[in-house]
């Protein structure tokens, strides 16, 4: 047992009573992780869907979803992000940089891109270890990469399905076109592409007074507040603060 300097006895009992149920959160995190892993075979993807994106010259070129494996790596992580926002979001837009130029809604969902802040720095340590991560959104090619220019993203792949069904096949969009947050996991064997998994968790109705948390155990920002003594703040990201944009 370690202690810290001048805690109370009540604190170490209490840390002591806490730290039995992180234990078992780990546990119990492991236990669907390995369920997960244990999932059969997902559906076949229906057709190499051609994305919009920069090609190696850094110009706009057609992608295949099959082109966004590199070889050896079978294992494709694709944030399907909300760009443009959703119809009721009423979040501040940007109001700087080349972003700032679209119209209210055309403009990203302040969270998805609050969120890709985050993962930006891990996408090469994502790919070293084996893994393809990209990025995919229904607004024009321009657009993701004005946002990825304005925000300072280096390493994410970005991706542009405004010119086929993806994100509507995937359910990442509704039958009006709204547009839906989603993460998913495909996975090349054999066979083929097939879909892995998806946060479907964001589909079902959250705990009373939780958050979705569709993805919860990958948003770094809102896991860091949850050891605070405050939680999880009402308050909600934003594309900028003041006048400057946040990275």
């Amino acid at each position: 047992m370690i202690t810290f300097p001048n805690e109370s006895a009540k604190y170490r009992t209490a840390r002591e009573k806490l730290l039995k149920k992180e234990i078992e959160l780990r546990r119990a995190m492991e236990a669907v992780a390995e369920a997960r892993r244990a999932l059969p075979p997902g559906g076949l993807i229906r057709q190499d869907y051609v994305f919009d994106a920069l090609g190696a010259d850094g110009r706009p070129a057609k992608t295949k979803l099959s082109e966004l494996f590199a070889p050896g790596k079978d294992s494709l992580i694709l944030y399907q992000m909300m760009f443009p926002r959703h119809p009721q979001e009423t979040r501040d837009v940007a109001v700087s940089g080349g972003t700032a130029k679209l119209a209210r809604p055309d403009q990203p969902c302040p969270s998805c891109t609050a969120l890709l802040d985050q993962w930006d720095g891990a996408v090469g340590h994502l790919e070293a270890a084996g893994f393809n991560f990209a990025v995919v959104a229904k607004t024009a090619l321009e657009n993701l990469v004005t946002l990825g220019r304005d925000r300072g993203w280096k390493n994410m792949r970005l991706v542009s399905s405004a010119a086929n069904s993806f994100k509507r096949d995937y359910n990442a969009e509704t039958a009006g076109g709204a547009q839906i947050p989603l993460l998913s996991v495909f996975h090349r064997d054999g066979d083929g592409i097939r879909h892995f998994w998806s946060s479907e968790l964001g589909f079902v109705p959250p705990e009373p007074g939780q958050d979705p948390r569709a993805i919860g155990t990958c948003e770094i920002l809102w896991n860091l507040m949850d050891f605070t003594p405050q939680g999880r703040p009402d308050w909600h990201e934003q594309l900028q603060y003041g006048e400057a944009c946040c990275h």
